[in-house]
């Protein structure tokens, strides 16, 4: 799929209730399809990581759920120079446009390029957990210039650390020694995922300044619209859900719920608690609108 400012490709999968994955979306849905839903994943990890979830949600909706790399992942483009959450919008617009989807359900960096998204374009639905959203600057303390630094000299176990002690979205790893931090990292590079993870180590830093950079007063989301439903995990960071209440108790098309039981990265674990959370809100208009319409 062509990004609109002619920056390359954007790598899609698509998930359909029967199971099958396309490698990519043709241009339009058929027109006896039902309207799509588009998944926007965080940051240091790819879209194949939510899969499984993504499956799940497809098959409890019973429509297609399109997946994404965003830039500087798999086949997708790399950031471009500029790159700033309007990168970002834009992507998820064309994401949307061409694969006929309505709604969209989004993690944590995912959650807060949706939520500036909702703000511009019209989104039927939206869904977030744990959306990384700086508002009045609550989360300028998270961002650490140590983790730009080691990055750019290339010490990504160190970077890595700084990142994870932060953000502290790794549950209780996250309050460990800057050093087991390192050690661990070193561990984890022997694996697959940890080495995708450190190549993503700048897309985190870019990421991060993009999320700063847009940080927003409860004024900007006043005149939201969208149906929109915030998440947090019982057992992720509680600045996750203070951001999610406060913005809840001041716009009225927000709704803010806890779900119990599930951390950071719930997305990506097994189990449907998470998925059926969704699907359910996802689907409440459809059912009335089915029930009012019955003869």
């Amino acid at each position: 799929m062509e990004t609109d400012d002619g920056g390359g490709q954007l790598e899609v999968h698509t998930f359909r209730p029967s199971g099958s994955v396309a490698a990519s979306i043709p241009g339009s849905k058929s027109p006896a399809e039902p309207t799509g839903v588009v998944l926007v994943h965080g940051t240091l990890v790819t879209d194949s990581l939510y899969w499984p979830f993504a499956r799940t949600l497809s098959v409890m909706l019973g429509r297609p759920v399109h997946s994404y790399n965003r830039r500087g992942r798999g086949h997708s483009a790399p950031q471009p120079q500029g790159y700033s959450v309007g990168t970002e919008i834009a992507d998820l617009l064309t994401v949307m446009e061409q694969s006929g989807s309505t709604d969209v359900v989004a993690h944590s960096y995912g959650g807060f390029v949706a939520l500036q998204a909702a703000r511009q374009a019209r989104i039927n639905k939206l869904v977030t957990y744990d959306a990384a959203v700086s508002l009045s600057g609550n989360l300028s303390s998270r961002w650490r210039p140590e983790l730009e630094e080691a990055v750019t000299a290339g010490q990504l176990d160190h970077a890595w650390a700084h990142l994870v002690q932060g953000l502290g979205t790794a549950g209780p790893i996250s309050y460990l020694p800057m050093g087991a931090l390192r050690a661990l990292s070193v561990l984890s590079a022997r694996t697959r995922l940890g080495l995708e993870m450190r190549s993503l180590l700048p897309t985190a830093v870019t990421e991060m300044r993009a999320v700063l950079d847009a940080d927003a007063h409860l004024h900007d989301f006043v005149k939201l619209s969208t149906p929109t439903l915030m998440l947090s995990g019982g057992w992720s960071p509680s600045y996750f859900a203070e951001t999610g209440r406060i913005l809840a108790g001041a716009v009225p098309a927000i709704t803010f719920a806890v779900v119990p039981l599930q951390f950071h990265e719930g997305p990506l674990r097994p189990g449907k608690r998470l998925a059926s959370r969704i699907a359910r809100f996802l689907s409440e208009n459809a059912v009335q609108e089915e029930a009012s319409s019955a003869p």
